[in-house]
């Protein structure tokens, strides 16, 4: 499977800003990969302004994910804020090409940035089915807490994927715990970072990184805006699997 990941800077709550600059990024992946990587928050930054910046499922921007989605081929993925029955969620969506997406809220609020306060936590973790692979996308601080990334015996993932919004004073914690996912759950793991300064005037380092089922960095992306695809392949993870037979130990 082919995987992109796009790491920009994010305009400050500027919703239509953001996602023109993203169509710009991704128009030229047409055709040429499978699955899109965007980051948290990727059309207002990680901002705890949630009323005058939420959408319901028929905004603006899951609008524009399908759209993307469509005409680029290839699966989208990303969150935003999203407002459903009267609550705030943090929510991941992972769209397909013929408009068909799954759903993720954050589990893990960040309360060091109030995020628990206008958001609603989730309460469930997916297992996402595209081009024949078990995806089991996750939010930023979920990354902190390895049991919410852990394998199911009755359901194993091939591909973990965090969306995040993680700064610089703590970019060793994100790439070394991307590294840990990746070992202990023996799969592919993709973290999306983005770069810059937010509106609260916090510095993000980028360090998007692909990492292998065995621990090795594959795709890394420093402080640079750009796009990387990468192939991903689920038969060298299957066969270092069998190999290396850890998983059938988890009890």
């Amino acid at each position: 499977m082919r995987v992109s990941i796009v790491q920009s800077a994010l305009l400050w709550e500027q919703k239509s800003k953001n996602l023109h600059h993203f169509s710009h990024l991704l128009a030229p992946l047409k055709g040429r990969t499978d699955l899109i990587v965007l980051p948290e928050m990727f059309n207002t930054g990680f901002s705890m302004n949630a009323a005058p910046l939420a959408e319901p499922m028929d905004g603006d921007t899951v609008t524009w994910m399908k759209q993307q989605a469509n005409s680029l081929g290839a699966a989208i993925t990303g969150s935003f804020i999203c407002k459903e029955d009267g609550h705030y969620y943090n929510r991941l969506v992972f769209m397909r090409p013929d408009g068909h997406f799954d759903c993720y809220d954050k589990k893990h609020l960040f309360a060091l940035a109030g995020e628990n306060e206008p958001f609603t936590a989730g309460k469930k973790r997916i297992l996402v089915e595209w081009m024949g692979w078990h995806i089991r996308p996750l939010i930023c601080y979920d990354l902190r807490f390895p049991e919410w990334s852990r394998q199911q015996p009755e359901a194993h993932h091939d591909l973990l994927i965090y969306v995040a919004n993680w700064p610089v004073r703590r970019a060793h914690h994100w790439k070394s715990l991307l590294t840990a996912r990746a070992i202990e759950n023996q799969c592919y793991t993709i973290g999306v970072n983005v770069i810059g300064q937010d509106g609260n005037g916090l510095e993000y380092s980028g360090d998007s990184t692909i990492v292998d089922y065995s621990g090795q960095t594959r795709v890394y992306l420093s402080q640079t805006e750009g796009v990387t695809t990468t192939f991903l392949n689920k038969d060298q993870q299957q066969d270092f699997r069998v190999q290396l037979p850890f998983l059938a130990d988890m009890g």
